[in-house]
């Protein structure tokens, strides 16, 4: 995935290079038929990246100080794991459409290094939750196997706005009684407006091309 944008700890965020690198993805979803009880599904990424930038003012970062014309790196892991809870208000083989929350817990760890000089070096923690707003529409081409399906969490308040979408092409490799395997296509977008989460400030984007299996018992 890209990743572009940077972070700080006073608000005054320093943009780094960042280099583009693979991410995964895993989720798992519990479904059951009873009407005033959610559904629910577990969704953990890692989104880990790393860049450079020549530095065009002070920067203070973990209690070390960064100067002016240095060249800094920075090191970026992240994780999210999201606690979805959800209603199905459609469910068929043409048109499913689902609501909900998404509990959005963040934790990360900042370290960003003077290239010239290894040992000034600062490193930070974070983590936390967040609330969102969570929907899904996914569509069917009958007969053919294609589907496609559109899928996000979104948040804007005070301190925070996050985003979380993904839209993508499916088909179905395999479906009888037992198993169902749907090969996915698509493209997912995560941005994180951080607004002293645990001391951080952040204005990251993550976006980027995936390819994925679903596998539905």
């Amino acid at each position: 995935m890209e990743t572009v944008g940077g972070f700080s700890e006073d608000g005054t965020n320093t943009d780094f290079n960042f280099e583009d690198q693979s991410q995964s993805n895993l989720y798992v979803a519990f479904e059951h038929p009873l009407p005033l009880i959610p559904n629910i599904k577990l969704q953990r990424t890692n989104m880990d990246t790393s860049g450079d930038v020549l530095l065009e003012r002070n920067f203070v970062f973990g209690g070390k100080l960064f100067s002016i014309n240095s060249e800094a790196t920075s090191d970026v892991q992240l994780t999210t794991t999201d606690v979805i809870l959800y209603y199905e208000l459609f469910d068929n083989d043409l048109i499913s459409f689902d609501v909900g929350l998404n509990a959005k817990y963040i934790d990360g760890e900042l370290l960003v290094t003077d290239k010239g000089d290894p040992t000034v070096n600062g490193r930070e923690e974070f983590s936390g939750p967040i609330p969102m707003f969570y929907s899904r529409l996914a569509v069917g081409l009958p007969l053919t196997g294609f589907g496609a399906f559109v899928e996000g969490s979104f948040l804007s308040v005070d301190d925070h706005t996050l985003s979380d979408y993904q839209a993508a092409i499916t088909y179905s490799l395999m479906e009888n009684l037992a198993i169902d395997v749907t090969f996915q296509l698509g493209y997912r977008a995560v941005s994180l407006e951080l607004e002293d989460l645990d001391g951080i400030y952040s204005d990251l984007e993550f976006k980027g091309a995936y390819a994925g299996l679903e596998v539905h018992f």
